[in-house]
């Protein structure tokens, strides 16, 4: 006896929808070009092999069973998916991957990722894009990993392979920042370590799998409050749950709206240079996904935007 998978062909859910379009199985049969025993035959193949009833057989007419219905429902999505793979394959052949997985460090606006995906998509490539929220290491250990095609926010120093390239996306200039009801927001300045210790700091978890990770402007013996991304820390501090350093971009429109204190510190201000970074390959066997982000990579205005920031003149 034949099993489900050996009569739900293509050729057979195209048979049962041509049915429904013509109303009978003689009419169906007609415009198949068929004789309408041969027709009969192959439902019954898939009845038996599916041990349904798909059509009742009480009326002239071929009217399916709410089995039968749900057969042809079912057959026409997966009839549209097998037309929209055949497309993809085609369309992957000309280059473009299939899946192409981009690791966003925590630093980075999330708007203008958005932005850039939308922009991508007009382009109706048959690639996926998948993001991936990292921060600290974790975004250069997605790269590294194999995990992602193409990091934004890794600190420049940690591109140590050779099977990466990389460029500079920009400096991100940090700032001490309090809630103005914060005890901070009131104490002294330049704040001095000792000062700052006693009280709690808010803090990003690195998002590398493996190992310790990075911990950045930790004082030892300090209250730390561990959040999973840039802008948990900004909602954090928001509350005075804690202080700590905020892109400046990303903290002085709520700075100038008196909702967070800039603070001076005995430490300098912190200020680091992040890059974009992808595995390595000739320029040639490129996947044309990556060729298009790196292209739009090249535009200082989208690197800016990336960071937050408007170009500088």
């Amino acid at each position: 006896m034949q099993t489900p998978r050996d009569v739900l062909t293509p050729d057979a859910l195209a048979m049962l929808q041509a049915i429904a379009a013509a109303g009978s199985f003689a009419a169906a049969a007609r415009a198949m070009g068929m004789v309408p025993s041969a027709l009969t035959y192959r439902v019954r193949q898939i009845e038996d092999a599916l041990d349904v009833l798909l059509y009742d057989r009480s009326s002239r007419q071929a009217r399916l069973t709410p089995a039968g219905a749900e057969l042809l429902r079912e057959g026409s999505r997966v009839l549209v998916e097998l037309d929209a793979i055949a497309n993809r394959v085609k369309r992957v052949a000309t280059g473009w991957e299939s899946q192409f997985t981009i690791a966003v460090d925590s630093i980075i606006s999330k708007a203008t990722v958005m932005e850039l995906c939308e922009s991508f998509f007009t382009l109706q490539p048959p690639t996926r894009i998948r993001l991936r929220d990292e921060t600290l290491s974790g975004t250069y250990a997605a790269l590294t990993s194999g995990q992602a095609d193409l990091a934004l926010g890794v600190a420049l120093e940690a591109i140590n392979d050779a099977s990466i390239q990389g460029k500079p996306l920009g400096t991100v200039a940090f700032v001490y920042a309090v809630a103005p009801h914060h005890p901070l927001a009131s104490a002294p300045e330049p704040l001095s370590d000792a000062v700052i210790q006693q009280h709690r700091a808010v803090a990003v978890a690195d998002s590398i799998q493996r190992g310790s990770g990075m911990t950045v402007g930790l004082l030892g013996g300090q209250d730390v409050f561990t959040v999973g991304s840039m802008q948990a820390k900004l909602d954090a501090q928001l509350r005075g749950l804690g202080g700590g350093n905020l892109p400046a971009a990303m903290a002085n429109p709520y700075i100038e709206a008196g909702h967070l204190v800039a603070r001076k510190t005995q430490r300098a201000q912190r200020v680091v240079t992040v890059s974009y970074a992808w595995r390595a390959s000739p320029a040639a066997s490129q996947g044309r996904a990556l060729q298009w982000w790196l292209q739009q990579l090249d535009s200082a205005t989208t690197r800016a935007a990336l960071l937050g920031q408007r170009e500088s003149a």
